[in-house]
């Protein structure tokens, strides 16, 4: 199994500004590799981790942390400035990093953007369509308000790999079925995106969520995604607010009670294979 999605963060060493508040308290301690090989246990032999913070320092550490992790971290997704003039530059500098070649993609956490139009930005599309020579993927964070702009950017830049983070994060805890589920067709309809299975229930009620209030919307992203484009991610320990690590593994079974097993590998592990070009031992 390969875990697409997952954090690792140290609050005593730099600063968090998405974790301000009150309801996010129980995440602000440090979680490290050693957490995660406990948590995810023995099922999960290779991750993706993503960045946290819009710093360059953070993804030279995640790469870093790749590099000696024998081998469990396969994969990381940093994080660039896109309307940096000197785009190619800079990722040339984190491939330069110890661990630089475990580098497979870049993310920006748009959803706090004030201009929901962000991607849309000639700057941004700029360095996106750096990305394809240097075999880098986009991973797009986006709620709502950033839906349009996500559509629109991944219909633009057909040659750019896109990967949609939490499914656009869904209203699961409001109910909300339209206008995402139009806009996951939509998205589904370009055959440069791919989609993570991840980050659902802490978009459901994090107290009262079963696996049917999310079976819904998985249900309606493998069947416009299809299995050869979901990949399962943990949203490790962001997951936490809501659930364990192994109640997620949970779910993600459930979810996945009537695929079949060619669906189950894709979605487990050969997406995040493909869609990352990472390497792991089968």
């Amino acid at each position: 199994m390969i875990d697409a999605h997952h954090h690792l963060w140290d609050p005593g060493r730099r600063e968090y500004p998405w974790m301000a508040g009150e309801a996010l308290t129980p995440l602000r301690r440090s979680y490290t590799m050693d957490d995660l090989r406990a948590a995810a246990g023995p099922d999960v032999t290779a991750t993706v981790l993503v960045q946290t913070v819009s710093s360059m320092e953070e993804t030279e550490e995640f790469l870093r942390i790749a590099y000696d992790s024998q081998g469990l971290v396969a994969g990381v997704v940093g994080w660039v400035d896109l309307t940096a003039a000197d785009g190619a530059a800079r990722i040339d500098r984190l491939r330069a990093t110890a661990g630089g070649h475990l580098l497979v993609g870049i993310r920006h956490q748009a959803e706090d953007e004030p201009d929901p139009r962000w991607l849309l930005r000639q700057d941004v599309q700029r360095n996106l369509r750096k990305l394809p020579a240097a075999g880098l993927v986009y991973d797009i964070l986006v709620r709502a308000p950033q839906r349009p702009a996500a559509y629109i950017v991944a219909r633009q830049l057909p040659e750019v790999r896109f990967v949609l983070d939490h499914a656009g994060k869904p209203g699961i805890a409001s109910g909300e079925g339209q206008p995402w589920a139009s806009w996951i067709a939509d998205m589904a309809t370009l055959p440069n995106v791919t989609c993570k299975l991840s980050g659902l229930i802490t978009e459901a009620n994090w107290q009262t969520w079963t696996p049917e209030t999310i079976r819904p919307y998985a249900d309606h992203i493998l069947s416009c995604f299809g299995a050869d484009r979901v990949m399962f991610g943990s949203d490790w320990p962001v997951c936490e607010l809501a659930a364990c690590y192994t109640d997620v593994l949970t779910l993600t079974e459930d979810l996945l009670t009537g695929a079949s097993t060619t669906e189950r590998a894709d979605i487990l592990a050969g997406t995040a294979r493909r869609t990352y070009r990472i390497h792991t031992s089968e």
